[in-house]
């Protein structure tokens, strides 16, 4: 029998004694090939799809993803990573040798976005590089804390409300042109990435051009069943740029409370 975090979550939601609770507690010996952070989010993204508001054929679709992403969060055990050889359930929280300090060249999900802001190169480079204005316009972004010597504690909310921490380091940081960072070992969520401040054609301020990669909890899997609930990487990067382009141009993000429909 599981006896894992997952598995008690899904026994605590479903009930002592229910359906579910029995079938956990009957669930087959297998190999752990997920770590634990794999496993929780697994199981998170399982029972919000469980419950997904869905008719016909959606809803069946819907069920099974869940079902399937309840037994890998219970298990901790991956039919896909089985097949292709692979494991994580080492990958995070490791002082050896397989200890993740960034991601991997053939893993993770890489998102590319750009904006153009009416500010100076300068001037837009100086409010990224304080730390305390990433929450204003990353929308995932709870908390960063400046750890000083370039090291930073990121504190984020992932899909589904999934809490995940961090800590980060510069690896390159030019005045007005670059900040590139990379996660260390232990994170939650592995990443890095850069963003770079050029000038823009014709004098009309800043492009400025953020290149992300990030191997999110779940994998690959849970980027795509982020996606059927709204939260694609690609839309969080661009609305991102949005409220950063908002809160130097227009000093506030806009907003439409208290406007009128329009209605009449």
């Amino acid at each position: 029998m599981p006896t894992t975090v997952a598995a008690a979550g899904i026994k605590s939601l479903a009930g002592p004694g229910s359906a579910v609770s029995r079938a956990v507690d009957h669930l087959p010996a297998v190999p752990t090939n997920l770590n634990d952070m794999e496993r929780v989010v697994s199981a998170a993204l399982g029972a919000g799809l469980m419950v997904l508001p869905t008719s016909g054929l959606g809803s069946l679709v819907a069920k099974f993803a869940g079902g399937a992403l309840l037994f890998r969060g219970a298990t901790g055990h991956c039919m896909g990573y089985q097949m292709l050889g692979l494991s994580s359930a080492e990958a995070k929280g490791g002082t050896g040798e397989k200890a993740v300090t960034s991601v991997p060249h053939d893993a993770g999900v890489r998102v590319e976005q750009a904006c153009t802001v009416s500010k100076p190169p300068r001037e837009v480079y100086a409010f990224w590089r304080e730390y305390t204005n990433l929450p204003k316009f990353q929308g995932m972004v709870e908390r960063v804390d400046d750890l000083g010597g370039g090291k930073s504690h990121w504190v984020a909310r992932g899909p589904l409300g999934v809490r995940l921490e961090w800590d980060a380091e510069l690896i390159q940081d030019e005045p007005g042109r670059l900040i590139a960072w990379r996660s260390l070992p232990g994170a939650d969520l592995d990443t890095a990435g850069s963003v770079h401040f050029a000038e823009a054609p014709g004098g009309r301020g800043t492009e400025v051009r953020v290149n992300v990669k990030f191997a999110p909890p779940g994998g690959k899997l849970g980027v795509a069943l982020a996606k059927l609930i709204g939260e694609s990487p690609e839309t969080q990067v661009r609305g991102d740029l949005h409220k950063l382009k908002q809160l130097l141009e227009a000093g506030e993000l806009a907003t439409v409370e208290g406007q009128s429909s329009g209605r009449r």
